[in-house]
Protein backbone atom coordinates (compact mmCIF):
# COMPACT_ATOMS: atom_id res chain seq x y z
CA UNK A 1 0.00 0.00 0.00
CA UNK A 2 2.61 2.26 1.37
CA UNK A 3 4.43 1.44 -2.18
CA UNK A 4 1.51 1.98 -4.25
CA UNK A 5 0.81 5.71 -2.77
CA UNK A 6 4.33 6.63 -3.67
CA UNK A 7 4.55 5.30 -6.53
CA UNK A 8 1.05 7.25 -7.51
CA UNK A 9 2.51 10.43 -6.25
CA UNK A 10 6.20 9.88 -8.03
CA UNK A 11 3.33 9.20 -11.52
CA UNK A 12 2.26 12.62 -10.75
CA UNK A 13 5.37 14.67 -9.94
CA UNK A 14 7.34 16.33 -13.15
CA UNK A 15 10.30 13.65 -14.17
CA UNK A 16 13.18 15.34 -12.78
CA UNK A 17 11.44 13.99 -9.54
CA UNK A 18 10.62 10.88 -10.20
CA UNK A 19 13.74 8.96 -9.15
CA UNK A 20 13.43 10.82 -5.58
CA UNK A 21 9.63 9.33 -5.57
CA UNK A 22 11.24 5.45 -6.75
CA UNK A 23 13.82 6.14 -3.98
CA UNK A 24 11.43 6.97 -1.03
CA UNK A 25 9.34 4.40 -2.59
CA UNK A 26 11.99 1.86 -1.86
CA UNK A 27 13.38 2.91 1.21
CA UNK A 28 9.50 2.63 2.54
CA UNK A 29 9.17 -0.96 1.14
CA UNK A 30 12.78 -1.86 2.91
CA UNK A 31 11.82 -0.56 6.01
CA UNK A 32 8.88 -2.13 6.19
CA UNK A 33 10.09 -5.63 5.65
CA UNK A 34 12.64 -4.83 8.14
CA UNK A 35 10.36 -4.12 10.69
CA UNK A 36 7.30 -6.05 9.76
CA UNK A 37 7.63 -8.21 12.34
CA UNK A 38 8.96 -9.02 16.21
CA UNK A 39 9.94 -12.49 16.97
CA UNK A 40 11.05 -13.47 20.72
CA UNK A 41 13.05 -16.68 20.91
CA UNK A 42 13.37 -18.01 24.93
CA UNK A 43 15.57 -21.10 25.21
CA UNK A 44 19.07 -22.44 25.39
CA UNK A 45 19.77 -20.35 28.21
CA UNK A 46 18.92 -17.07 26.53
CA UNK A 47 16.05 -14.67 25.68
CA UNK A 48 16.61 -12.92 22.05
CA UNK A 49 14.43 -11.48 19.95
CA UNK A 50 14.94 -9.85 16.22
CA UNK A 51 13.27 -7.98 13.87
CA UNK A 52 11.32 -9.13 10.24
CA UNK A 53 14.13 -11.37 8.51
CA UNK A 54 16.17 -11.21 11.55
CA UNK A 55 17.19 -7.25 11.61
CA UNK A 56 18.24 -5.90 15.27
CA UNK A 57 19.21 -9.21 17.10
CA UNK A 58 19.42 -9.07 20.31
CA UNK A 59 20.35 -11.92 22.91
CA UNK A 60 20.27 -12.23 26.44
CA UNK A 61 22.12 -14.43 29.24
CA UNK A 62 18.89 -15.04 31.32
CA UNK A 63 20.86 -15.17 34.07
CA UNK A 64 21.44 -11.69 33.38
CA UNK A 65 17.63 -11.51 33.91
CA UNK A 66 16.33 -10.24 37.25
CA UNK A 67 12.40 -9.60 36.56
CA UNK A 68 10.08 -9.48 33.80
CA UNK A 69 6.61 -8.20 34.07
CA UNK A 70 3.58 -7.44 31.84
CA UNK A 71 3.47 -3.72 31.22
CA UNK A 72 1.49 -1.35 28.57
CA UNK A 73 3.46 1.18 26.61
CA UNK A 74 1.67 4.45 25.52
CA UNK A 75 0.63 5.04 22.19
CA UNK A 76 3.20 7.90 21.87
CA UNK A 77 6.07 6.01 22.29
CA UNK A 78 6.03 4.85 19.00
CA UNK A 79 6.29 1.64 17.03
CA UNK A 80 10.35 0.20 16.29
CA UNK A 81 13.10 0.73 18.12
CA UNK A 82 12.86 3.68 20.80
CA UNK A 83 14.56 5.15 23.97
CA UNK A 84 11.77 5.65 25.81
CA UNK A 85 11.97 6.93 29.70
CA UNK A 86 12.02 3.36 30.73
CA UNK A 87 14.57 2.40 28.82
CA UNK A 88 14.46 0.75 25.18
CA UNK A 89 11.70 -0.31 23.44
CA UNK A 90 11.28 -2.74 21.14
CA UNK A 91 7.76 -2.92 19.15
CA UNK A 92 6.22 -3.21 16.35
CA UNK A 93 2.55 -3.01 17.18
CA UNK A 94 -0.18 -2.39 19.72
CA UNK A 95 0.88 -1.49 23.39
CA UNK A 96 1.08 -4.50 25.23
CA UNK A 97 5.17 -5.58 26.28
CA UNK A 98 7.25 -6.90 28.87
CA UNK A 99 9.68 -4.65 30.94
CA UNK A 100 12.90 -7.01 31.18
CA UNK A 101 14.87 -5.88 34.24
CA UNK A 102 18.56 -6.73 33.86
CA UNK A 103 20.86 -7.26 37.23
CA UNK A 104 22.60 -4.37 36.26
CA UNK A 105 19.55 -1.82 36.74
CA UNK A 106 19.04 -1.55 33.28
CA UNK A 107 15.53 -1.78 31.43
CA UNK A 108 13.80 -2.52 28.44
CA UNK A 109 10.71 -3.33 26.86
CA UNK A 110 9.79 -6.27 23.89
CA UNK A 111 6.25 -6.14 22.67
CA UNK A 112 4.62 -9.23 22.68
CA UNK A 113 0.61 -10.18 22.01
CA UNK A 114 1.04 -12.19 24.83
CA UNK A 115 2.42 -10.77 27.62
CA UNK A 116 1.73 -13.21 29.93
CA UNK A 117 2.54 -15.90 28.24
CA UNK A 118 6.16 -14.74 27.36
CA UNK A 119 6.31 -13.66 30.80
CA UNK A 120 5.79 -16.89 32.01
CA UNK A 121 8.08 -18.71 29.14
CA UNK A 122 10.87 -16.42 30.51
CA UNK A 123 10.41 -17.62 34.49
CA UNK A 124 10.43 -21.07 33.56
CA UNK A 125 13.36 -21.13 31.76
CA UNK A 126 15.10 -18.97 34.58
CA UNK A 127 13.44 -21.82 37.06
CA UNK A 128 14.85 -24.42 34.96
CA UNK A 129 18.62 -22.83 34.88
CA UNK A 130 18.08 -22.12 38.56
CA UNK A 131 18.16 -26.27 39.02
CA UNK A 132 21.24 -27.12 37.12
Amino acid sequence: MVLVAAVGIGVSLPNEMRPVSLGVAALLVIIAVLFSSLTVEVGDGKLGFHFGPGFWRKRIALSDVAAATPTQSSWWEGWGIRFTLRGMLYNVSGTDAVEIELRSGRRFRIDTDEPEALVQAIQTAMSALRRT
